[in-house]
């Protein structure tokens, strides 16, 4: 009996190891070739992909549509399993390869009907944009069809991969739509509901332009309005029954940091640009660095951060002009309140009634039976289905949606030779509207918007509207009609998601969500703190984790936790000790700076929840309402006059409010923590967890697919914007012209397969704040792409 067990275990242990070799063979097989020459059809001539010790390549040669064919083909040997995700998800169509817990994913990008989208926007481009597209996919697929074995990702899935096509690369360039704006209006529709029910000044006092922390670059900061009276407002009589915040504010914005200094502020004489595009984190990264190069004298050369699927550099230089972007959060998605046609099924419209037209998508389902998924669309954009608002049906009006609201003029980036060409460049592009900021090597700067700015006529645009009279967008803005900022007198520009400009400009960019201006205040100050700058002094701005912000809450939390809170409650005593004591960043060895953190968000979260009592009796306590991001103003001048009629009938006092706000805190580390107090780091609450997709669904071995558990410094209201899944999905500092001495770092690494030596090549630095060069190091492998000869 003992040998027949020892001849199984033998027996099993023998397949286990059979097993992992077989698994280890054909991971191995998915490794991409990097030296020597590979005959492709698709060029006229040959390529070179020379890629440096962490595997970013250099990528030579001789026609624009060559060099696309290249960028594909290294794009698809390293990354085509993210390529796949990033435009099966933009087209709604993950279950096809995922399965059924990815429907309502699907649904809520199939809304947008993004793939008859790009199929129409390919077909408008011009022969020349459809060419590059269609050797970019080429090249995608000889790269992919190159390796030996498909993507490790396909075996864990069992599944094949799908050749990338020609309208993929819009697919992509959708997807940052859906990241960077808001897709369903509902920013406004939230804002509508407590617009409804709110006394008029009441709702402006919550709901501001802006605040004291404002660092535009056009105009001046605001002011804020004075506590509407008690004979105006008063909730003295409102219990306090909001829900605690746990730690937990308002979700980080997809933005960004970028600025400026002019020639006049640096060594060389050149502009100096820089630019972190804070975005969702994961395994691999989503920007793959590369540099592109055609040679010749009439040829182009151009560095930076490329998105797979798109054929191009999105932010970087061309030896002449550096750009780089921030989320604009300007008003690009309105709601139009549709109002009943005389016939069912029909809508009003300036024209007269409409039928809604009606579109039947067919979501693929692995392992089950497909579902169908009906639309409704209307002259301005689909009918939001998942969301009723009292006034009425709700279509979404949306850059995104139009044909004009794509194209590929971002190419046009790579031969611009000065900021004025790249300004006017920059005004003719679709795209996700983004703050542009751009210099160039005669040490000129400026900045403007990137993307299509819609002419909309006198409606309210921050509430949901009726369109049926007139339409709300007429047209577009003439790139002449659009707000420019070029050489200021101080030599410096930044952005950082917050308002950037003011009065008719701020009107024709509007307000889509921006940013408190904590942020850019925080950069503005850093910038001005100098007269001369380097690479490694804009380093040190995008890693400034100071909490200036913080710090006014840290004084009110102290005199909250005065003698007499503290001397009959122990652990009141104990959280105003490690208070006092903070380490003033979001360091994270701090405690001090997490517990003040958190006492912020827990009053918020009481004072706003108590504001909006009238929105919670009408429409129940289930409804989500909008906290503005300008809410810091209102707040602050309620926990600091204390006004009586705005305090819930639970108190006697403000004091005793934010003591109830402490308390909960002390129950929510105590509930949920081991250890004491002291322990609370703000590491603990800010580790990183930077994930490959499927490491999930791997077992045993799919933890060695993510980034490690690194306790990061950062917060969102500091230059270093930084949360567990988020933060800068790239630094750089750079010398248009003078790339050489310049400096570039991201996270992750550019290959996400586990068995490359690339894999995580650079985390550490992007952790640390460690500068790495801005152009690829020496060649350390070189693949030559041959043409076939026919």
């Amino acid at each position: 009996m003992t040998r027949i067990l020892a001849r199984v275990f033998g027996a099993v242990a023998l397949l286990i190891v059979a097993l992992l070799a077989t698994g280890w063979l054909l991971l191995r097989a998915s490794l991409p070739d990097l030296q020597g020459e590979v005959v492709v059809a698709g060029i006229d001539d040959a390529v070179t992909i020379e890629r440096d010790a962490d595997g970013i390549p250099f990528i030579t040669a001789s026609t624009r549509s060559d060099l696309a064919f290249g960028t594909g083909f290294a794009h698809g040997q390293d990354r085509f399993f993210q390529m796949d995700l990033i435009r099966r998800q933009a087209a709604g169509e993950l279950s096809e390869l995922v399965g059924a817990a990815a429907i309502n994913v699907d649904k809520r990008y199939r809304f947008h009907r993004f793939r008859a989208r790009a199929k129409a926007v390919y077909e408008a481009a011009t022969a020349a944009e459809q060419q590059l597209m269609e050797a970019y996919a080429a090249g995608v697929n000889a790269g992919l069809a190159s390796l030996d074995s498909r993507p490790f990702e396909y075996f864990v899935l069992s599944s094949e991969p799908r050749p990338w096509q020609a309208q993929d690369s819009l697919l992509a360039v959708y997807a940052m739509y859906m990241e960077l704006n808001d897709p369903r209006a509902t920013k406004e529709t939230r804002r509508g509901l407590a617009h409804r029910v709110l006394p008029a000044e009441v709702y402006a006092w919550m709901y501001p332009q802006g605040t004291s922390w404002d660092a535009p670059i056009m105009g001046e900061a605001r002011a804020t309005a004075p506590i509407p009276s008690a004979d105006v407002y008063s909730i003295r009589h409102v219990a306090d029954t909001a829900p605690p915040a746990n730690e937990q504010g308002r979700y980080p914005l997809r933005g960004s940091n970028n600025w400026a200094v002019s020639g006049a502020l640096t060594s060389n004489g050149r502009a100096l640009v820089s630019n972190d595009m804070h975005l969702g984190h994961a395994v691999p990264n989503i920007w793959y660095q590369a540099r592109l190069r055609i040679a010749g004298p009439s040829g182009r050369d151009v560095t930076g951060v490329t998105l797979p699927g798109a054929p191009f550099v999105i932010s970087g230089s061309n030896t002449q002009v550096a750009w780089g972007y921030t989320n604009s959060y300007g008003d690009w998605t309105d709601a139009v309140v549709l109002k009943p046609g005389e016939k069912d099924g029909t809508y009003k419209t300036p024209e007269g009634d409409r039928e809604f037209e009606t579109f039947v998508e067919v979501i693929n389902v692995k392992d089950e039976d497909a579902i169908d998924y009906t639309i409704r669309e209307t002259i301005w954009g689909p009918v939001v289905d998942d969301f009723e608002y009292p006034d009425g049906e709700i279509a979404v009006s949306w850059i995104a949606h139009k044909p004009e609201g794509l194209n590929l003029r971002l190419l046009d980036l790579e031969t611009v030779t000065s900021v004025a060409e790249a300004l006017d460049v920059a005004n003719t592009m679709s795209m996700p509207p983004q703050n542009f900021v751009t210099g160039d090597a005669a040490g000129n700067i400026g900045w403007t918007i990137a993307g299509r700015i819609p002419r909309k006529t006198d409606f309210d645009p921050m509430l949901p509207s009726d369109w049926s009279a007139e339409h709300g967008w007429q047209g577009w803005l003439d790139p002449s009609e659009y707000p420019r900022v070029v050489n200021p007198e101080n030599g410096r520009i930044w952005t950082a998601n917050a308002r950037v400009t003011d009065a008719e400009s701020l009107r024709i960019v509007g307000d889509g969500g921006y940013d408190l201006g904590a942020r850019a205040s925080q950069i503005r100050d850093g910038l001005f703190a100098k007269d001369t700058f380097t690479p490694e002094d804009m380093l040190a701005i995008q890693y400034d984790d100071r909490a200036l912000f913080l710090s006014r809450w840290r004084d009110l939390l102290l005199d909250v936790l005065d003698a007499d809170a503290v001397a009959a409650n122990p652990a009141l005593g104990e959280y105003r000790d490690l208070v006092e004591n903070w380490i003033p960043r979001a360091a994270p060895e701090s405690v001090g700076y997490r517990l003040v953190r958190a006492f912020r968000l827990e009053v918020e979260r009481r004072v706003f929840h108590a504001l909006m009592a009238p929105a919670w009796s009408t429409y129940g306590d289930d409804v989500r309402l909008r906290l503005s991001n300008q809410f810091e103003g209102p707040l602050w001048s309620v926990v600091t006059e204390q006004p009586t009629h705005l305090l819930p009938s639970d108190y006697q006092s403000w004091q005793e409010l934010m003591l109830a706000a402490v308390a909960q805190n002390i129950a929510w580390f105590t509930d949920n923590f081991e250890g004491p107090l002291s322990e609370r780091t703000w590491g603990e609450a800010n580790t990183a967890s930077i994930r490959h997709p499927l490491s999930r669904n791997i077992p045993l071995l799919g933890s060695y697919l993510d980034m490690p558990a690194d306790r990061l410094n950062g917060d969102l209201d500091m230059p270093k914007a930084q949360g567990p899944t988020f933060g800068a999905s790239e630094r750089f500092a750079v010398y248009p012209g003078d790339e050489a001495n310049s400096i570039l770092h991201m996270p992750t690494s550019q290959s996400a397969h586990p068995l490359s030596e690339f894999f995580g090549r650079g985390h550490k630095d992007w952790v640390d704040g460690r500068s790495n060069p801005y152009l690829p190091g020496e060649a350390a492998y070189t693949l030559t792409l041959i043409p076939v000869r026919r």
